[in-house]
């Protein structure tokens, strides 16, 4: 798929990659099939993540497969069955070439946090009770929200990046969201397909923020999602795609994972940090409205996510296990009271 980038900030960041001088590798995972390597660019910290693209399946290359391949290495044989490496790099005769067998994404430059999000550590599995989520956790959240890391949203949202890829979308500063595809997709591969929608309202940071006032809301765009997903890719029907919701997120801006339900299950997609949305809108629906008595007055209480103690996995170099779930485990932390919420 071509690069919907201007062509010269495209020509500007493709420049970036040769000048990317090794520090250290950080980590190797899904099977060793995507690592993640520290360096510098012009001596400013950067991390470059390669991972193997999915292959061409167009009869044209599958028919050259074979003759392709380089460096033919067998590693073992028994009976009917033997095992190889073998390098895809072979450019063919008439120029042409092999499709790009490397995705890349580029950090540049880079922070701290980035380094500890891509290090290879350790996992604890934590339980987050509401009361430490007002205590705790909301005031983390809101500490990182104020240090500008979601402009890169905003400038979606607001029309001045990545506008030419928004595969649909409502304007509203209630209801609004906007539908695209996400960056670690190759755009091409529909049985790894993987969207993501982002809604307008800055108010809702994470599920936590969800409520039952909203059922009405996320059904909608549920809806809305899925037909602009199979309208575009027809290939798909509503019930081969997954959404889903991550918690804790790697930004705190609501936004919903769309992906092929073939899509394998990684890390980012199991028990402990994805949340089905579907489950999500059930768990709001069975909430009972509640009444809070003030003196002569009664008002509506509207439940919501907030309300639900939710367990999920943290790495041990993470900034929210760092500073508040390490220490509350060395009693460094008390735990909340009742008058924290």
């Amino acid at each position: 798929m071509a690069s919907t980038t201007p062509p010269e900030i495209a020509a500007h960041v493709e420049s970036l990659i040769p000048k990317f001088q090794l520090t250290r590798l950080l980590n190797q995972d899904q099977a060793g099939r995507r690592i993640s390597l520290l360096g510098t660019i012009d001596s400013q910290p950067a991390i470059l993540l390669a991972e193997r693209a999915a292959f061409a399946t167009d009869s044209a290359h599958l028919s050259s497969f074979s003759i392709s391949l380089a460096n033919i290495k067998n590693l073992g044989a028994n009976d009917i069955y033997s095992w190889f490496l073998a390098c895809s790099a072979f450019e063919k005769k008439d120029g042409e070439g092999q499709p790009p067998d490397l995705k890349l994404n580029l950090i540049y430059p880079c922070t701290e946090q980035h380094v500890k999000k891509y290090s290879a550590q350790g996992v604890r599995v934590v339980t987050e009770t509401p009361d430490m989520y007002s205590a705790h956790i909301r005031p983390f959240i809101a500490a990182k929200r104020e240090k500008g890391t979601l402009n890169w949203v905003y400038n979606i949202i607001e029309g001045r990046t990545e506008q030419e890829d928004v595969i649909y979308r409502e304007n509203s500063p209630e209801d609004g969201f906007l539908l695209l595809p996400d960056l670690n997709w190759d755009r091409k591969t529909v049985g790894s397909l993987h969207l993501l929608g982002i809604v307008e309202r800055r108010d809702i940071w994470s599920v936590r923020d969800l409520r039952k006032s909203h059922i009405v809301w996320l059904k909608h765009m549920r809806e809305k999602m899925m037909e602009a997903t199979v309208k575009l890719y027809p290939e798909l029907e509503s019930d081969m795609l997954k959404l889903y919701v991550h918690y804790q997120p790697t930004y705190y801006h609501f936004h919903i994972h769309i992906v092929s339900a073939s899509l394998d299950a990684g890390p980012t997609q199991s028990a402990g940090k994805a949340l089905i949305l579907e489950n999500i809108i059930s768990t709001l629906e069975v909430m009972p409205l509640g009444v809070e008595n003030e003196e002569v007055q009664e008002k509506l209480v509207d439940p919501g996510m907030g309300d639900v103690t939710l367990s999920y996995h943290l790495g041990e170099q993470s900034e929210l296990w760092q500073t508040v779930f390490l220490p509350m485990k060395e009693g460094k932390l008390g735990p909340p009271g009742i008058g924290d919420r």
